[in-house]
């Protein structure tokens, strides 16, 4: 097991070396195509050329997929095509429900803001007609507290705690004894299903996950983020989640 740091704050590569170990595998979306149409009139074209690859409005970029049910699809697109960027999109070919969520690299620190903004769309996908609630902001997660390892030596433990905001501490990896309390948002796609992203203060890094609470309690993840370096890398990240239990607030809610 990793030692605990004794030089200060780890830097965003450093932690994520490896983080991707429990993640569910990859699949290949060769020669498929979705249109998802965003509630602010946007429309993404994506056709899967490959196993790696895909064109997105006429724009070729790598991307990465995986099955998080048999008919919803975790897919990101680590830009080549521009730097700093990124777009993460979950589509169900069943309820043909989706969203999409833009990370950005900022140009320049600025006090008291993540240096890694994200904007979140809801959208649908073409080929049927919508059915089920619309994805959007939710409240469920607030209270809970959950374990997730994500390789056998990254252990990280997260206290839902508002709908802004999520507390988290690493207790087994280069960050053990480390924590902190980041920005977050919480999307629900479908039961048991959940987008979490959060934005980190003290390093340049976000993050997009679908944590599924239903049956599988898996986790499928990406990072954007500056390396100790500072340059920009994208990362893959997925494992188990371990519920620790919740709680209810009796009096004033949290926002």
């Amino acid at each position: 097991m990793p030692e605990a740091p004794t030089d200060g704050w780890r830097t965003y590569d450093e932690f994520a070396a490896g983080i991707a170990t429990y993640r569910l595998p990859n699949v290949d979306l060769a020669g498929r195509a979705v249109t998802i149409t965003l509630d602010d009139g946007e429309v993404l074209e994506l056709s899967f050329s490959d196993a790696g690859r895909v064109v997105r409005n006429g724009v070729e970029d790598p991307y990465d997929a995986v099955a998080v049910r048999d008919d919803v699809f975790f897919v990101n697109l680590p830009f080549e095509s521009v730097d700093g960027e990124a777009l993460t999109v979950v589509y169900s070919t069943t309820t043909h429900r989706a969203l999409a969520v833009r990370s950005v690299i900022g140009a320049e620190d600025i006090e008291g803001v993540p240096r890694v903004s994200q904007r979140f769309s809801a959208g649908v996908t073409g080929g049927g007609t919508p059915s089920g609630a619309a994805p959007g902001p939710s409240r469920d997660l607030i209270g809970k507290r959950n374990l997730y390892r994500y390789s056998p030596d990254h252990l990280y433990e997260h206290v839902y705690v508002s709908s802004e905001r999520y507390a988290w501490q690493c207790l087994e990896g280069v960050q053990r004894g480390h924590g902190d309390m980041d920005l977050s948002t919480v999307w629900k796609f479908a039961d048991g299903l959940y987008l979490f992203c959060f934005r980190e203060f003290r390093i340049a890094v976000a993050s997009v996950w679908l944590h599924d609470l239903g049956y599988a309690l898996r986790t499928t993840g990406v990072f954007l983020g500056l390396t100790g370096d500072g340059r920009s890398e994208h990362s893959r990240a997925g494992g188990h989640i371990y519920p620790l239990g919740s709680v209810a607030y009796p009096d004033a809610q949290p926002v």
